[in-house]
């Protein structure tokens, strides 16, 4: 059974996530911790839990997402994962951490790609990776169907959706994948996203006023 506990990391308040089973071997998603402090509390946690790190996760590649690639990277020694249509983002990240006149460690680059219809594995769980773009050419979603739960990156928030303002972003895009992937799973299903509280797939279908009529 997966269980996660959720950080709110960097002056973008994103949602980093460390998922874990009963073998106590975990995944780190989405690392957003942006100083010593934030790097502690996620590391803390994780050696206080008794956790050992195996996969390291970006649901897709905007800066908020990856300051603390380099750090666990280095501190656990463990494979970063990202879908490859998110790499020209991920190289953007000096870019966007000048742009905004933030520090930022560089991220390492993907040791393997994931790919939708495939399983994340860790542990003795497993979760269903699906291809969800819009907010960036390469969002990805991480569905654990036993426990229902979505990890679901910037696609769906509580009564939004990701911007798809930025490069590589397309709104009508964004829309299909969230009919397509998303809307298709239980109204009880949570998710998890990468900005503010969680919801549940039929709250938004029933509330979210940017996807009305999907």
């Amino acid at each position: 059974m997966i269980q996660l506990e959720t950080f709110t990391f960097n002056p973008f308040q994103e949602n980093t996530y460390v998922l874990w089973d009963e073998t106590n071997e975990c995944v780190i998603v989405d690392p957003g911790c942006y100083d010593a402090s934030e790097q502690i509390r996620l590391s803390s946690f994780i050696t206080d839990r008794g956790l050992t790190p195996v996969l390291l996760v970006n649901t897709h590649c905007h800066i908020d997402h990856i300051f603390g690639n380099a750090y666990c990277k280095n501190k656990f020694d463990i494979p970063l994962v990202y879908h490859k249509l998110d790499h020209v983002v991920l190289e953007s990240g000096k870019n966007s951490a000048m742009l905004y006149g933030l520090h930022y460690d560089e991220s390492p680059s993907a040791d393997k790609y994931l790919v939708e219809g495939e399983k994340l594995e860790f542990g003795a769980s497993s979760m269903d990776i699906v291809f969800t773009p819009g907010h960036s050419p390469g969002s990805v979603c991480l569905i654990a169907r036993e426990e229902q739960f979505v990890i679901g990156g910037d696609v769906l928030f509580q009564l939004s959706i990701g911007r798809t303002d930025l490069p590589g972003g397309d709104h009508q895009t964004l829309l299909d994948s969230i009919q397509r992937e998303l809307f298709v799973l239980p109204e009880s299903m949570e998710v998890y996203p990468g900005h503010g509280p969680k919801t549940t797939i039929g709250f938004e279908k029933e509330n979210n006023p940017f996807l009305q009529g999907l």
